[in-house]
This record gives C-alpha cells, sequence and structure tokens, in this order.
C-alpha cells in the first residue's frame, strides 16, 4: 500500500510540474503591445508630456537621434523630450513595419513622421527599437533613428 501511494505521490508531482510549463511566446501579441505602447507615445507628444515620453523608455534607455550624442536616463531623456515639445514638435507617427526576438528583447523596424500641431511637416525617416521587457511591460531600451529628409546645408 506504501508503495502504491508513493507512486502515485510521485506520478501526480510529475504530471503537476508538465502542466506549469510555460507557455510559448507570442510574438504576434507582443507586436501588438508595442503598437499600443507606440500609441501611447504619440499621445504622450501630443499633449506635451516629456516625462510620460521619458516614462516609455527602460532604466537605463537611450534615444540615438542624428547630430547629437546618445541621449539616456529618465532626466535627460525627460529634458530632451521637452526641448523637442518646445521647439514646436507636436505630433509624432510611428508605424511598426516589422518585429522579431523573444520574451526578453524584440527589435522593432518602423516608419516615423513628425508635424507640429498645424501638421506642418518637422522630419520623417525610419528607426529601430530595442525593446526590453521590464516589470511586465515593453519599454524602449535602444531607440535609433534617422531622416529620409536631405541635410541641411548652411
Amino acid at each position: 500500500m506504501k508503495k502504491l501511494l508513493f507512486s502515485a505521490l510521485i506520478a501526480s508531482s510529475l504530471f503537476a510540474c508538465k502542466s506549469e510549463t510555460k507557455a510559448p511566446f507570442d510574438l504576434a501579441n507582443a507586436k501588438k503591445e508595442i503598437e499600443s505602447a507606440n500609441q501611447a507615445i504619440s499621445e504622450f507628444m501630443s499633449k506635451g508630456d516629456s516625462a510620460g515620453m521619458a516614462s516609455a523608455y527602460s532604466k537605463d534607455g537611450s534615444v540615438m537621434l542624428n547630430n547629437m550624442p546618445s541621449i539616456k536616463g529618465s532626466g535627460p531623456l525627460t529634458s530632451a523630450w521637452g526641448g523637442f515639445i518646445r521647439a514646436g514638435v507636436n505630433k509624432l507617427k510611428l508605424t511598426t513595419i516589422e518585429v522579431w526576438g523573444d520574451e526578453n528583447f524584440i527589435t522593432e523596424e518602423g516608419l516615423f513622421e513628425i508635424k507640429t500641431k498645424e501638421d506642418a511637416p518637422i522630419d520623417k525617416g525610419k528607426y529601430l527599437v530595442l525593446w526590453k521587457k521590464e516589470d511586465g511591460k515593453w519599454k524602449l531600451h535602444r531607440d535609433i533613428s534617422n531622416s529620409d529628409l536631405p541635410a541641411a546645408t548652411k
């Protein structure tokens, strides 16, 4: 009888461990989460919320824009986005083209358009973002973009 109970206990333990296996990573769902995060970023921009923009980045996230050094950390990101907002940037459209990665990091390729509140175009181009899963949410970890417009000449 003891052997039978012991065998049943072992079998149920093995079954319980097997049933607790992690679900496979769902890249399509992660893409939807990233597109939703991009929409929130666009809304922060339209509201002039530089702190909200900075909150979209991971704790050690950075943005790498044309003609300037990388900007890293919450304070510098808030300040930089605030500068763009004060300069007239008001509308940011982000379009995801493709994502690839795993449950920890996802790379997103996309297109951006930047406009003033009067809909005057400021810039358009492409970007790559490395997203990092942090506290259960996808956060921008490395954000790099470049313009499709010709370089300004003096």
